[in-house]
């Protein structure tokens, strides 16, 4: 399976007082490591709504909080697909500092139409998922 590597820098407005990354700034760096492993699939979040109608949506999530990262730490967020159904997918995310896993997580998402309701996963995005598995 690929995984996507997203390098990020930890900076001051990252963190607490103590000088540690705030715990919801995870999320935050993990989103937009997602996002940019979508575009590096071809998939944009305007254009997967424009053409096909549908966003992606957080269902639920299940993080450990390994190790603290800090103020200048320089990680990099591993994202890769675990599983793909009819209208959801799983993600796993990794926060690497060192070669060391400091902070993982795995993220169910999944697809709805305008008026918020599940909706199947596009065929053309699909495809792009079961290519990127093998």
């Amino acid at each position: 399976m690929i995984v996507h590597d997203y390098p990020v820098r930890i900076y001051y407005d990252d963190t607490d007082a103590g000088g540690v990354v705030y715990h919801a700034n995870y999320l935050k760096l993990c989103e937009r490591a997602r996002t940019e492993s979508l575009r590096s699939m071809g998939f944009e979040n305007t254009r997967i709504r424009e053409d096909h109608g549908i966003i992606i949506v957080v269902k639920s999530l299940e993080a450990e909080y390994l190790s603290p990262a800090k103020l200048d730490d320089l990680l990099t967020i591993q994202t890769r697909l675990l599983s793909v159904k009819n209208t959801s997918f799983v993600m796993e995310q990794k926060a690497i500092r060192n070669n060391i896993c400091i902070f993982s997580m795995n993220i169910v998402l999944v697809c709805v139409n305008e008026q918020g309701r599940p909706s199947k996963i596009p065929d053309a995005v699909k495809a792009v998922f079961f290519k990127e598995e093998m």
